[in-house]
């Protein structure tokens, strides 16, 4: 005959059983619903115009992770001449001249460094609007938006960069006589795919064409999803591709991100701006295209 201890041991023993599959079922409920409300990961291309200083407050001013690639780089470029510059980086004399002093003023303390969001004048960044971000906006951005560089490899928005000019296919003497895209390309791949993985898994591909070159793109393709969208306009009965347009484009896209916290792609879908709307007919499930309508 079974003992009152006997008995109470067993029913101590389902009663776990049975609230350990309880919390099981919670921590998948849970898990599920944090893969869905995962975050994405926003990248956009640098500018070739940037400031020489802001006014642009920002809750701080970080350390680029690819720093010491980008100081050496620096160094490399100050070894060129003005004329040297106005060759390789195929600019006029003028502003040749003002990056060989960017570059020989590069380790200046009085040329101190801006954050990136804040530094680049480009279309894009125009569009973005930084000056009047909230400091939380700023920090949503930092954790969700990334920027292409050649000299600093891949920065956050808060990072502090210094003016430059670079260019993709540029070979430097230290590194081998590889253009800038192949010296990047180990370097930033597995970066950015454990960036993007640990943001959620998706990509929102901002940046422009000859980006995907700093990066083995196949692999970032397979281990992560990658959601593009594409700005078009109809002109003589087609669909084309208006840079100005398109740049504006993604810079507002950008801010409609950081301000409304997107965090769906589907939400995505949901951007306006000036007459471009989403296109669903033409559009799937990794390019989202937006025609002006």
């Amino acid at each position: 005959m079974e003992t009152e201890e006997g008995y109470a041991e067993k029913l101590c023993a389902k009663l776990f059983h049975a609230s350990m599959k309880v919390l099981h079922s919670i921590c998948i409920i849970f898990v599920s619903q944090k893969n869905f409300e995962r975050d994405m990961l926003t990248f956009i291309s640098c500018a070739k115009t940037m400031t020489a200083r802001t006014s642009v407050g920002v809750p701080e001013i970080t350390v680029p992770y690819f720093q010491a690639e980008a100081v050496q780089n620096a160094l490399d470029m100050g070894q060129f001449s003005a004329a040297d510059l106005e060759r390789l980086l195929r600019i006029n004399s003028k502003i040749a001249a003002e990056n060989y002093l960017r570059y020989q003023d590069f380790f200046s303390e009085v040329n101190s460094a801006m954050p990136a969001i804040c530094a680049y004048t480009g279309a894009v960044f125009k569009r973005i609007v930084p000056k009047d971000f909230s400091e939380d906006d700023f920090r949503y951005a930092q954790e969700h938006m990334r920027i292409t560089s050649f000299l600093y490899g891949l920065l956050r928005p808060l990072d502090g960069i210094k003016p430059y000019r670079m260019e993709g296919d540029i070979r430097l003497p230290e590194r081998g006589g590889m253009t800038m895209f192949d010296y990047w390309k180990p370097l930033l791949t597995d970066y950015f795919i454990a960036d993007i993985k640990h943001q959620g898994g998706i990509l929102v591909n901002l940046a422009s064409g000859e980006m995907r070159d700093l990066f083995d793109w196949k692999r970032v393709e397979e281990e992560v999803r990658v959601i593009t969208p594409e700005f078009q306009v109809w002109k003589g009965g087609q669909l084309k591709t208006i840079v100005i347009y398109a740049k504006m484009c993604r810079g507002e896209m950008l801010r409609y991100i950081i301000k409304n916290r997107i965090e769906n792609p589907e939400d995505l879908k949901a951007f306006t701006w000036e007459g471009f709307a989403y296109d669903e007919g033409r559009s799937t499930d990794e390019h989202l295209q937006f025609t002006l309508v």
